[in-house]
């Protein structure tokens, strides 16, 4: 069964992803003053790519690309690099609280896709209300007068709604093609491949791909290529293979929460009252939605 309703397993697990993830976005906020943002989204797919067949080697898992997933792996591998380019390089222009509200509308997307390509997967009216509560603290959490939003902002926003876009795309592909056969550490490493082919020769044709580069970025790097990148992503992708696609991805909204909180506590970023209407909204939908899943 891969379509089944979210337990206490997959719950725990997704919320401490979340919490990953709302980490994320400040580490790599920060690395970005040591490296060009394509170049340590090349450089995190490339090394990532070393513990991942160290894992599958001494867990005795099979990698096999000749199943039928080549062309939708390759496929996945590219939205998987667009997709980072996108999130790293919006880091650069935007605030991380910025940046976590608006990724993390991928639910919206990834719901609204599944309602059409999933046959098991359909739009309810508990979930159309909260992904529509959800949204609207999403957009309450990132509206600002026109006199204070700069074009510089309007492309960092630009750059992380299409980057939600193309995450939402590949979590399809792992339901709807041949890769949702593919063992969870197999669909990674198409990810983690072809991106790394594909950005790391791009990456030295920037004058910066170096920047400021010290002992502590470094560590901070490493803590994502392990931790978040490879432990992190193979159990989202685990649970993606196993449970609901809305279900799974509707505890999402729960990592824009804690992208504000750390940007608050590391990036001092504003936290006003509407930023707290915003997250109580989204934290209602998150509920709403997750009411349905729980019944399914």
């Amino acid at each position: 069964m891969t379509n089944k309703s979210i337990d206490s397993l997959a719950a725990s697990f997704l919320i401490i992803f979340a919490i990953l993830l709302g980490l994320n976005q400040v580490l790599v906020k920060l690395v970005n003053v040591g490296m060009h943002p394509v170049f340590q989204v090349a450089l995190r797919s490339t090394l990532a790519i070393i513990p991942i067949l160290l894992f599958c080697y001494f867990t005795k898992k099979k990698i096999i690309f000749n199943d039928g997933s080549l062309i939708p792996g390759l496929i996945s591998g590219v939205l998987f690099a667009i997709e980072f380019i996108l999130l790293f390089t919006a880091l650069d222009y935007s605030t991380v609280t910025r940046v976590s509200l608006i990724f993390y509308t991928m639910p919206v997307w990834l719901t609204l896709s599944a309602h059409f390509l999933i046959d098991d997967d359909k739009l309810s009216r508990k979930k159309i209300i909260g992904l529509t509560l959800a949204v609207f603290g999403l957009i309450l959490a990132i509206y600002e007068p026109n006199e204070k939003y700069s074009s510089k902002q309007f492309f960092g926003d630009l750059y992380t709604l299409l980057a939600s876009f193309c995450w939402a795309a590949i979590a399809i592909m792992l339901k709807i093609s041949r890769l949702k056969k593919s063992i969870p550490e197999t669909q990674l490493l198409y990810q983690l491949i072809v991106s790394g082919v594909i950005l790391l020769p791009i990456s030295f044709l920037f004058n910066d791909f170096i920047r400021d580069i010290n002992l502590n970025l470094i560590l901070i790097f490493v803590f994502q290529v392990i931790v978040i990148m490879c432990l992190g992503f193979i159990g989202w992708l685990w649970v993606m293979s196993k449970y609901s696609a809305s279900g799974t991805n509707s505890f999402m909204f729960l990592t824009p929460i804690f992208g504000v909180l750390f940007g608050w506590l590391i990036m001092d970023d504003n936290i006003n009252l509407q930023i707290y209407l915003s997250l109580f909204l989204t934290c209602l939908g998150i509920y709403v939605i997750n009411q349905k899943a729980k019944t399914d």
